[in-house]
Parts: structure tokens; sequence; C-alpha cells
């Protein structure tokens, strides 16, 4: 038994457990741990890919498998992230079932389109330098970075008072779930940032990201975490027009 070929999908699990842990953390409420376990996801999604190419240990049954556990830590988790947001925010008025307002529920589109978007590229074979529509890890990034925000950035900063009226403000949170399910589906180019070389020609637009992620953590600190999902998206659309690899 080649035990090697199955290091890949033992990350993938670690994956799918870190985010099944931040299901549960979210749903108490603890919903800065719940985006600590989902960056954790994150760094195991990165690394069974790294590690399946490493050993080319492809596998059709991998390949699912990540998409399962991609489901659960970039899905379901920031669908309950932004239900408790609702929840908090909800208006007085509302349809009521069992002495819930309905209309946090649709926090749960989020987990809706990303499982459409992960169905989308599993059967596109040409999503492998550039993604068509926002990555499920990007749109969770984006999301989790709330919590970690709120929680550990300073009250007194302006873009405190920006992210937390996003968070406490149900109809903006509402044109957030639209704006993230459409970009999750859509055909935006996006570049991904799987380094196949060190070489700078042919990673000029992941270089730039990098940088440009370096100088918006340096001058906001821990404010810049939901604006590189954003520089992420401008760079990529940026780099279309002016043919930036």
């Amino acid at each position: 038994m080649n035990l090697r070929a199955y290091l890949p999908n033992f990350l993938t699990s670690l994956n799918l457990l870190s985010g099944s842990i931040g299901v549960v953390l979210a749903l108490d409420g603890l919903l800065h741990t719940a985006a600590f376990f989902v960056i954790l996801a994150s760094v195991f999604d990165f690394f069974d890919g790294f590690l399946a190419r490493l050993l080319k240990a492809y596998s059709l049954m991998g390949k699912e498998l990540d998409s399962l556990a991609d489901l659960i830590s970039f899905g379901l988790v920031p669908s309950i992230i932004i239900y408790k947001y609702m929840q908090m925010a909800s208006p007085d008025w509302g349809f009521l079932v069992s002495s819930y307002n309905i209309f946090p529920f649709l926090a749960f589109v989020i987990t809706i389109f990303s499982a459409l978007r992960l169905a989308k590229f599993n059967i596109d074979e040409q999503q492998s330098d550039r993604f068509r529509g926002l990555p499920t890890p990007a749109n969770a990034i984006f999301i989790i970075s709330l919590p970690i925000v709120l929680k550990f950035g300073n009250s007194d900063h302006y873009f405190f008072t920006l992210y937390s009226g996003l968070t406490e403000n149900f109809w903006l949170m509402l044109v957030l779930i639209v704006v993230l399910s459409t970009l999750l589906v859509s055909e935006l180019p996006l570049f991904s940032l799987k380094f196949k070389n060190v070489s700078f020609k042919t990673n000029k637009i992941r270089y730039l990201f990098l940088l440009g992620s370096f100088f918006l953590l340096l001058f906001f600190g821990i404010f810049g975490l939901p604006l590189l999902i954003i520089f992420y998206i401008f760079l990529s659309v940026a780099g279309k027009f002016a043919r930036i690899n």
C-alpha cells in the first residue's frame, strides 16, 4: 500500500474537521474563533493540493472529497456567521416560524451558491491557472475577516465603524449576500494564487498581489483583511485588461 497517495486526502479530511468545528463554534456565537478554524481549513486546503501535485497523487475521489470539505469550511461556516449577524440585526417585523424570524435564513443562500460554484469548478477543465467566478475560499476569507476585525480591531478606528455598521445593518448584509452569491457563479476571470514556479515573468500578477497585500496590511493592519479580497478582484480585472499574467 502506497501511503503517500493518501496524504493529500488526509489533509483534506483535516480541512473538513476544521470546518465542522467552525460550524459548532459559529452556532454558539463564537464567531471570531470559528473564523480562525476557517483559516486553519484554508491552510489544509492549500497544502492538500500542493502535496497532491508534489506526490502526483491525483484522484477523482480526492477531487470530490476536496469539494465536499470546502462546502462545509468555506460555504456553511461563513453562512452561519452572516446568519448570526442578520439575526442580531433583523427587523422587528417579519415571518415568524416557532419564534424564529425566517429572514436571517437568507444567509444560507451563500451555502447554495458555494455549492454551485464548487460543482461548476469540478466539471470545468479550464479553471487551473485562472478561475471563473470568485473561489469559495476567497469568499469565505472576506466573510470571516469581519468577526476577526470586530473582535481584535481598535474600536476608535474609522474602519471599525465601517465594518460594524455593515454587520449591524440587516439590509446591507442582504446586499452583501446578493453581491457575493453573484460573484461566486459569475464568469468574472480571476487569477489563481497557485505558483507552478518562482519565475517573475509567469507570476507577475501573483507577485503584485503579494506586494499589494503586504502594503494593505502594513497601512491598515487587521482592518486590511477584508480589503485583500477586494484588491484580489480588482487586480484580476485590471490584469485581464492589461494582459498581466
